[in-house]
């Protein structure tokens, strides 16, 4: 940026201010002093004169100049008109009042409460477990033992040798198995952690949805067909999906789902699912020839992102109040 358009930049700067932030004699005062006190950002500007070419000092001094007269003048405008209307002190009952600004659900907040109302109607009860666990809740348990290479599949980030933050809310199944008999049918909301590299597409926290049913009768039949539920409820009645094979520790047969994007004519994962391994209904005391069940784990930001196409993750934790106002 050129000094001409820093110059520029401070002369938009102070009119903004002075309309919007100038509501006494004090706000007027302090408006001077930061722009034109010893230190304001005026007399930081002519510092700049030091480094310029010599041809240009006499035009940057010229501007500068008549910068700072512009401002004065501004000043004296407004600080006649608070001395002029220091005699009111009525107040005009015709005048509009000032609308407070109204908060609204965050955007991640109102997309896994649909998630769960979905579920909800289909007979899922919801859940909620520890952010903090310890490695065997996390791992172990999940058919995922110490130097198993699916640790490697998440970084994760350790409190110390054996306690974690969550990598995924299945840490919250084995919980629920341990401490109820069969059959249950739970979804579990809540944060994972995972030790990555911030993009556009990855976080170093994000939300996700466990699912699990345990009963006598179990299918994949019957996970598709909740899955295909689910995806009709929340995306519309015509969104293609499809299931292919894949991996998880803690499922086999385990499958991904996708669906069809039809802005980028490509599919899209949205979650992994399988039935649950014997090995976890072992580490929880259900017997792996009586019962049976499904699992299925779904990230809520890529949810919303699908949803309302949203191209980048970090959006939803920035703070924007210009990006969470177009979901109020």
């Amino acid at each position: 940026m050129s000094v001409f358009d820093k110059i520029e930049s401070v002369r938009i700067d102070f009119l903004a201010e002075i309309e919007s932030s100038a509501d006494s004699s004090d706000d007027l005062e302090q408006i001077k002093n930061k722009f034109l006190g010893r230190k304001g950002i005026i007399a930081g500007l002519f510092d700049l004169m030091t480094n310029a070419k010599q041809k240009d000092k006499p035009l940057i001094g010229k501007s500068l100049n008549s910068l700072k007269l512009e401002l004065r003048q501004l000043l004296d405008e407004k600080s006649k008109y608070f001395l002029n209307n220091t005699e009111k002190k009525y107040i005009d009952l015709t005048l509009p009042g000032k609308i407070p600004r109204i908060g609204s659900i965050h955007i991640l907040e109102k997309t896994l409460t649909e998630v769960k109302n979905i579920f909800k109607t289909i007979g899922f009860s919801v859940a909620y477990g520890p952010d903090v666990d310890d490695d065997y809740h996390n791992f172990s348990a999940l058919n995922i033992p110490e130097y198993h290479p699916a640790r490697d599949m998440q970084d994760t980030f350790f409190i110390d040798k054996n306690i974690v933050l969550r990598t995924h809310t299945s840490n919250v199944q084995i919980h629920l198995m341990e401490n109820e008999n069969p059959p249950i049918r739970y979804i579990v909301p809540g944060r994972v952690f995972r030790n990555e590299a911030i993009s556009y597409k990855s976080y170093c926290l994000f939300h996700q949805v466990e699912g699990i049913y345990i009963n006598k009768k179990v299918s994949f039949s019957q996970l598709k067909g909740c899955l295909e539920y689910f995806i009709k409820q929340m995306f519309g009645h015509n969104k293609k999906m499809r299931f292919r094979p894949s991996y998880f520790p803690f499922t086999e047969p385990s499958a991904e789902v996708d669906m069809w994007d039809e802005e980028r004519k490509e599919w899209m994962e949205i979650l992994g699912c399988g039935m649950v391994d014997p090995n976890v209904l072992i580490n929880v005391g259900y017997d792996p020839n009586i019962w049976h069940g499904y699992a299925f784990g779904m990230g809520i930001e890529r949810m919303a992102m699908l949803k309302y196409k949203i191209n980048d993750i970090r959006l939803f934790y920035n703070g924007d109040i210009r990006f969470l106002e177009q979901f109020s």
